[in-house]
């Protein structure tokens, strides 16, 4: 079973990348890509909306909603630059904050117990290829753009 495709299709499968939401927490059932605005813009200091949407590598006007409907939510706070007003910066409400720090404890957990049945050198061999394989997909021409 060394065919790259089906080994990365069944990693998707495994860490839930098919399934429409991530968790519920306090109730808010959180969708995967909502997950993943949580974590980058708890991860940078009130990035704009323009740098979240990059660096997820969604187009500007599907992460509009996106960020309407977790504001919508209470959950993500969206300022206009006091530098530029057609900058939108985001930040976390103390809600965004509590969902945030829940998911991360949820997916700590989990790589926890995932990474608890290898030894220290299995663990990582995989850290370091899992970096390996990000660094090549970033230079690769074909990645980050849809396929179809």
């Amino acid at each position: 079973m060394n065919n790259p495709r089906e080994l990365l299709q069944i990693l998707a499968r495994q860490f839930g990348l098919l399934s429409k939401n991530c968790c519920q927490i306090g109730g808010q059932d959180i969708s995967i890509i909502h997950s993943h605005i949580l974590y980058e813009i708890n991860r940078q200091s009130m990035p704009s909306m323009q740098l979240v949407a990059d660096t997820l590598g969604v187009d500007i006007t599907t992460f509009s909603r996106q960020i309407q409907s977790l504001v919508k939510r209470k959950l993500v706070k969206k300022t206009a630059s006091p530098e530029d007003g057609r900058v939108y910066l985001l930040s976390l409400t103390t809600e965004g904050k509590f969902v945030a720090g829940s998911i991360d404890k949820m997916m700590t957990d989990y790589l926890d117990e995932v990474f608890s049945f290898m030894n220290e050198f299995e663990r990582d061999t995989v850290l370091r290829s899992i970096q390996l394989l990000n660094r090549s997909m970033q230079k690769s021409k074909m990645c980050c753009t849809p396929m179809g």
